[in-house]
């Protein structure tokens, strides 16, 4: 049976009945005693306890229908997606990846006309059954290459889009935009005869200096970060902006830090002062790490850092707005069980280990600590040894 023709009034309201039952459970009670798609609907329940959160305005629709999990977490979240729609507008836009649909509804909201591309046949049912309903009318949708479709076109875009797919034949996860569906790199002529401006989401994982290097045009490169995970990089080429003039952005959404950004030279020319740990302990975020800005986020905060490869800072005053957690230091602890038992006496402390001479996982292990509590030990390298603190977290 057809993904959507399984989709009926009576499973529609069979899901709503038990959002909030375990599926396997549903599965098990009522299997023979439907008359519709009884796994189709346990699915649908399943998606939707899924992604609630990452997409609320989505899930709060009962008319709207949702794929496989594989679609679902490759999907942006709603948070993502309007951040990426954020100052983008124009009459015509084009999403060559439609996927489940969720970037190129954001996106194309300011714009008068937008283009959704996918190549999977049940996904593009899919995206086209829920995109036509949160906005009737209002863009066309064409089931196939998006290159081949774009490379068609005679009027131009105000913006491209475009997620690559990731995985390759076996399911490996592939992390250079070359190796990636479609390849970028070699379109890139294309893409930027057809648009003044080009977004594109790559992986978490892509190395900065990769990305300059495979796609030296790109002005911009914004690191996302939500609770401290970096979420997505995006690559950014706008026509009317300098091509010599290169930044990179962190951002993170869901605090109250200012982005970071810099131009890569800076953090080049940024020289580190390095000293011993002080009143207050930091650790850079996911996304100041990932950008590569060991010495310039000290620089800029005025902090010492620990230890060359060591990513902690210290500082004897307590910092602003800083991305990243702050942490006030107890009191430096010796590696003895005694000293670490009257430390934690309920053998509670959340584990941080950095450049130290164990992993956090294996410290724990061995003298017997499980996460919990306010406590912190940061195992870290300064200068030539490691050496452990009793912290408490201030941010």
């Amino acid at each position: 049976m057809p993904y959507l023709d399984a989709a009926t009034p009576e499973s529609a309201q069979f899901v709503q009945e038990h959002l909030n039952d375990a599926p396997e459970r549903v599965l098990f009670k009522y299997q023979g005693k439907v008359s519709f798609d009884l796994k189709f609907a346990v699915q649908q329940i399943a998606a939707r306890q899924k992604v609630a959160k990452k997409l609320p305005s989505w899930t709060a629709r009962t008319d709207l229908l949702f794929p496989a999990s594989l679609s679902l977490e490759q999907s942006s979240s709603e948070e993502t997606a309007t951040f990426k729609a954020k100052n983008e507008s124009g009459q015509r836009m084009i999403d060559l990846t439609g996927g489940f649909g969720v970037d190129f509804y954001f996106l194309a909201t300011n714009f008068a006309e937008g283009i959704y591309c996918e190549q999977q046949a049940e996904l593009f049912a899919l995206a086209q059954h829920n995109l036509s309903l949160l906005s009737p009318d209002k863009f066309t949708f064409h089931a196939g290459d998006g290159l081949a479709y774009l490379k068609d076109c005679s009027r131009p875009f105000d913006l491209i889009y475009a997620d690559p797919a990731r995985r390759g034949t076996g399911n490996q996860k592939l992390f250079k935009l070359r190796e990636c569906e479609p390849d970028v790199v070699s379109a890139w002529p294309l893409l930027k005869s057809k648009t003044q401006r080009v977004l594109l989401k790559v992986s978490p994982m892509l190395d900065l200096a990769q990305a300059w290097a495979e796609l030296p045009d790109i002005q911009q490169i914004q690191v996302i970060t939500v609770k401290n995970e970096v979420k997505e990089v995006l690559l950014r080429w706008n026509s009317q902006r300098s091509e010599f003039q290169k930044t990179v952005e962190v951002v993170e959404l869901d605090g109250n830090v200012p982005p970071f950004q810099f131009e890569p030279w800076e953090e080049a020319q940024a020289e580190t002062s390095y000293g011993e740990v002080g009143t207050y302990l930091i650790e850079p975020s996911a996304g100041i790490l990932k950008a590569g800005a060991f010495k310039l986020f000290g620089t800029r905060f005025g902090l010492k850092k620990l230890a060359q490869h060591t990513h902690l800072y210290s500082s004897e005053t307590l910092p602003v707005a800083i991305p990243g957690r702050l942490f006030e230091v107890v009191r430096e602890l010796s590696p003895r069980k005694q000293d670490l038992a009257e430390a934690f006496p309920e053998g509670k402390a959340n584990v941080i280990c950095r450049n130290y001479s164990l992993g956090a996982a294996e410290l724990k292990k061995k003298w017997s600590l499980k996460d919990g509590g306010t406590d912190y030990l940061i195992g870290a390298q300064i200068g030539l040894g490691y050496k452990l603190f009793w912290c408490k977290r201030r941010q």
